[in-house]
């Protein structure tokens, strides 16, 4: 039975909203409808197309899901060869000058002569196709093959759905267009992340990725892969009159609604060229996706068919690329890293190899489950990336190039290369459930860790020692005056004489840092549990520590059992505070801390008693005399609750000036109002 009217009238109409939303998603970048508004669409025409099968026509976008598999690849003779373009040796700006003077001695121009125009663009590291519409529509896709002869991919490059499957306007009778599929990296790392969350295999570089997605059998799995297009020129035409300057072909191909890269310019003479060649080698880590360099052409297509070609290649264009980003090299050896936060990482010694414009010697390998994800043994050939200044790392392992006796060895695992202890301090190293770093638990002792636990100790939100900064920690730890926080409280290693002797301290500043260190000592036990930088323990879970336990001593003393009988702790974090207390070092600075008198004032200390256990307080605007940490701070030592929010179950809103929307949900709901002075009567009652 032949469909009704009305449904080949909503299948094209359907055809059409789901294209639009796909130029405006995948070229545009920008969404004109909901992800559930487009499925809707697009599950309502698969299946207008499914009941009446003679509706879905070639430029249906229910074809870009994938259709059977390929028992082989067929040939495609292309009509116009795709010819490879000559490759710029020099890597800097004369590159722009030796191609001018190629094209102007080719023309016969002497130094009197006006500049030639140009067209720069950049040269995409991905899968050139030639993409074939007759009367608008898509019919055909083929890769570049040996430039005379390529493969029919067209089922595999209609699942990318940045690629129109119908041209808009009034497009030729035959348009063969010609661009470079890839893969951004964004995209890339994603679908990796994806594939490692199914343990699937994942893809070796963006680059590996298109162009093995454009050559599977099954085009459903092209399908799956988060792939891009750019157009860079044409090859055959019917029925158009072309544009006369190359860079106008690529403006037409863009109206047509084909993706054309932004980042291209007409340049008036070599000078330009070089400076566009100099512009997007600065940002060329910005982009989202990988580039080799960029492309010269002249811009007047008549002047490209009066220059023509030598050994296949065009007179009028040539790359100019930039250093290679990816190389191969050998793996000498994997040492392991204490960063400043104790976590261990491994890096690959390289044998030394030239990419992204350096001499590489070290690359790193994340942690332990990059290293066994990719397989990366002592011994191996690998490929090693390095963009901009970003840190070398290596990408993949080269597996046929590995030797037959290292193939029978073990994985490489941290713990072992490590024998369990840290490599700076000795201290045991633990990995909590879920995460994917070793660390060193001597957090407080541990040399690599030592500056990053100084100024956390000191901070506003800890220990509070005012001007304390990483500058002046800096000189602290170079001059071996501090070793650990403790040694802050040594009078003999820190005085008003080491202090003023350091750069930028000045005699008064260095009594004011004393008094700040000596008054430091006065602070809640929350505020020292929180100074030690134990993993996973907050400001909060410092409070709750506090409150439940009441004295350093305690809590040192206390089980896993017991630390998760504390309001909000579960395994992980009680296994944290556990090994932190466990390591010997640690427990030698708390005991230099107490014996220096840093022991943690009581929770109650502070306000007299717990006056104002179970009220729960808002603080809104500015207080005259206290700051909002101190008010806090006064009111969770009374035992009181510091909430952000109002609600009911407030008991009182303490008030300041320029009190905001807290104060004016506080009157609407009733809840009582004070302001400083009521906030100490209440905790002096």
């Amino acid at each position: 039975m032949a469909a009704p009217r009305e449904a080949a009238a909503r299948a094209e109409a359907l055809r059409a909203e789901i294209e639009r939303h796909n130029h405006a998603y995948y070229v545009l970048d920008a969404p004109t409808v909901p992800d559930a508004e487009y499925d809707r669409l697009f599950r309502e025409l698969q299946a207008l197309e499914a009941q009446y099968p003679e509706l879905q026509t070639p430029d249906s976008p229910t074809l870009r899901v994938g259709g059977r598999p390929l028992p082989a690849f067929a040939p495609v003779r292309h009509a116009l060869p795709m010819l490879s373009i000559r490759t710029e040796t020099d890597a800097g700006p004369e590159g722009a000058h030796a191609f001018d003077a190629r094209v102007r001695r080719a023309l016969g121009l002497d130094e009197s002569a006006p500049p030639v125009e140009y067209a720069a663009e950049l040269k995409f590291d991905g899968l050139a196709v030639s993409l074939r519409y007759e009367d608008g529509v898509l019919v055909q896709a083929a890769t570049r093959g040996d430039g005379e002869t390529g493969e029919d991919v067209t089922q595999n490059v209609r699942t990318i759905r940045c690629i129109p499957l119908r041209l808009k306007g009034a497009p030729p009778a035959l348009l063969e267009v010609r661009g470079e599929v890839f893969m951004r990296r964004p995209d890339f790392e994603g679908y990796n992340a994806r594939q490692r969350e199914l343990d699937r295999p994942t893809l070796v570089n963006p680059r590996n990725g298109a162009a093995g997605s454009i050559r599977q059998l099954d085009p459903r799995i092209a399908a799956e892969r988060p792939l891009s297009f750019y157009a860079y020129g044409v090859g055959e035409t019917r029925g158009w009159r072309m544009p006369s300057r190359h860079s106008e072909v690529l403006d037409a191909l863009a109206a047509f609604g084909i993706p054309v890269c932004e980042h291209r310019v007409v340049a008036p003479d070599a000078e330009a060229l070089a400076a566009f060649h100099a512009a997007i080698l600065a940002g060329r880590d910005a982009l989202s996706f990988d580039i080799d360099g960029v492309v010269y052409k002249v811009n007047s297509l008549a002047l490209q068919e009066r220059l023509g070609f030598v050994s296949r290649e065009p007179r009028w264009a040539c790359a100019h690329k930039y250093p290679a980003q990816e190389e191969l090299t050998e793996v000498l050896g994997i040492d392991v890293q204490v960063g400043r936060t104790g976590k261990l990482t491994p890096v690959a010694r390289l044998k030394p190899v030239f990419v992204g414009g350096v001499t590489v010697t070290n690359a790193t390998l994340h942690n332990e489950d990059e290293v066994r994800r990719k397989d990366v043994r002592i011994g191996d050939t690998v490929v090693v990336r390095r963009a901009g200044d970003v840190i070398p790392e290596v990408v993949s392992v080269v597996l046929e190039r590995r030797p037959a006796a290292l193939a029978e060895a073990s994985p490489w695992r941290l713990f072992d290369a490590v024998a369990g202890k840290c490599p700076v301090c000795r201290s045991d190293i633990a990995r909590l459930e879920g995460e994917a770093d070793w660390r060193c638990t001597a957090g407080l002792y541990c040399p690599a860790q030592r500056k990053q636990a100084i100024l956390h100790f000191a901070s506003r939100k800890a220990m509070d020692i005012e001007g304390l900064g990483e500058k002046l920690v800096d000189q602290l730890v170079d001059r071996d005056l501090v070793g650990s926080v403790a040694d802050l409280y040594d009078a003999e290693r820190v005085d008003a004489d080491s202090l003023a002797a350091l750069e930028r301290m000045g005699g008064k500043s260095a009594l004011n840092l004393v008094e700040a260190i000596a008054g430091s000592k006065r602070r809640p036990l929350a505020r020292l549990i929180y100074a030690l930088g134990i993993r996973n323990v907050g400001e909060a879970t410092a409070k709750d520590l506090a409150r439940h336990f009441g004295s350093m001593e305690r809590l040192r003393q206390a089980g896993i059992d017991e630390l998760q009988r504390v309001k909000d702790i579960g395994p992980v974090v009680a296994e944290s505070i556990a090994a932190f207390f466990r390591e010997p070092h640690n427990g030698r600075v708390v005991d230099s801390l107490a014996g220096a008198g840093v022991r943690g004032e009581p929770e109650a200390a502070a306000a007299g008693r717990a006056v104002l256990q179970g009220l729960t307080f808002v603080l809104t605007g500015t207080l005259p005399r206290l700051t909002r940490e101190e008010a806090a701070a006064l009111i969770e030592a009374a035992g009181g609750k510091v909430s952000g929010s109002v609600s009911k179950k407030t008991d009182y809103v303490v008030a300041g000036e320029e009190a905001g929307s807290k104060l004016d949900k506080a009157r609407t709901l009733g809840v009582p109002v004070i302001d400083e002075d009521g906030l100490r009567q209440l905790l002096e009652s």
